[in-house]
């Protein structure tokens, strides 16, 4: 049974949202504050935590960027009544699998949890490890290293490379792309995707050759790069 951790400082919606995830078969907990969603989070380390942005004192974003340096590594939905693609952007270089926009369906907010669970739970490949130009990708530990040395990815980065890396040269479509990694909750014109790409290409920093790793196939998708 998935562990959730359900933070938001509106009654209404802790108690929507977790009666519909009690009825997926979710275990589900909750915090109302920054403070208390950071304690309850590093000492259970939940499955996943959605995690509302505007929380009063200690915010949504504070909350992530301490549970990353902390090394809790749950995935996590962030709730935002926010426009500002950059604050978007933010979350997802934090750290953030997906965000959802307030207001929203409680079925969308379903979609996205399914989602993001079936992605931490399933390999991406048959093969268990791949060597793609000097990067070792570990499919079963979802590990990236170079010459030893670790890189740091998301869960999303991780699915992002590895999917693109089982056939480097084809290409995905974005829409072929977001179902491999988010499954039926993705959207054709939700730029999550691309924000997840661009932090992939600053964490992985060029090839020896040069260019990117993952290169845009411009109105299509997105390929890796063969070399």
């Amino acid at each position: 049974m998935p562990h959730i951790l359900l933070v938001d400082d509106e009654p209404h919606i802790t108690d929507v949202v977790s009666a519909y995830l009690e009825r997926e078969g979710h275990q589900v907990e909750t915090a109302t504050d920054g403070d208390a969603a950071f304690e309850v989070a590093r000492a259970t380390r939940p499955d996943l935590i959605v995690l509302d942005v505007g929380l009063p004192g200690r915010s949504g974003f504070d909350v992530l960027r301490d549970l990353r340096s902390a090394g809790v590594d749950s995935a996590v939905i962030l709730l935002t009544a926010r426009d500002d693609l950059i604050d978007r952007v933010a979350g997802l270089e934090m750290g953030a699998d997906d965000y959802v926009t307030k207001p929203f369906e409680p079925r969308e907010l379903m979609a996205r949890v399914g989602a993001v669970l079936r992605r931490g739970g399933e390999g991406q490949a048959d093969d268990s490890a791949r060597t793609f130009v000097d990067l070792e990708i570990d499919i079963d530990a979802r590990e990236v290293t170079r010459e030893g040395q670790a890189i740091t990815l998301t869960r999303v980065e991780f699915d992002l490379l590895a999917t693109l890396t089982e056939r480097p040269g084809a290409v995905l479509g974005r829409g072929q792309l977001g179902e491999r990694i988010y499954g039926e909750a993705f959207e054709a014109d939700d730029r999550t995707l691309d924000s997840h790409v661009k932090n992939l290409r600053r964490k992985l920093g060029p090839p020896p050759d040069g260019g990117d790793y993952v290169e845009t196939v411009r109105g299509v998708g997105y390929r890796a790069t063969r070399r």
